[in-house]
């Protein structure tokens, strides 16, 4: 197999596997997943997050933050400062946030221990160098053929 079928291959059945085990959870707490990514990063803050720190914290873009939070205020998971700037107002979550958090944290706490086992710190350690490397090269790479679209055209 080729470097580019086993990188991606590789890539796509642990993201597929994070989604199952992710959809599980989802459905157990009748949550969507952003409504999970959002419930667990505010759980593990140490402080209330602002929409657009959790984006940053989660990688969730803008809009489905928003959505997220939204959903999750209705339903009294989260609750923030009423303010004109919304986006800014910091969000933390409730004590039925609170509770759901733990229970999410909990259960991705013991799925990343088991999806570590057999693998050495150092090796851990190794493969999260590894990946933010590969990470940051190919979003230079995508930046380089955004900028490069449309100058190849005769």
């Amino acid at each position: 197999m080729d470097r580019f079928s086993n990188f991606t291959l590789l890539l796509n059945g642990i993201v597929r596997c994070i989604h199952k085990l992710k959809w599980d959870e989802m459905s157990r707490l009748g949550l969507k997943g952003a409504h999970v990514t959002c419930l667990y990063y505010l759980y593990r803050a140490e402080k209330p997050l602002t929409a657009r720190e959790l984006c940053d914290e989660c990688g969730e873009d803008k809009a489905a933050v928003s959505r997220a939070l939204d959903f999750l205020g209705r339903e009294g998971y989260v609750c923030g400062e009423e303010t004109a700037k919304k986006y800014r107002s910091p969000v933390r979550l409730t004590e039925r946030g609170l509770a759901v958090g733990k229970t999410v944290a909990e259960k991705i706490d013991a799925i990343l221990s088991k999806a570590r086992e057999g693998i050495s710190a150092e090796d851990t350690q190794a493969m999260y160098r590894a990946l933010r490397a590969i990470e940051r090269n190919l979003k230079e790479i995508c930046q380089g053929e955004e900028r490069n679209v449309g100058k190849n055209i005769d």
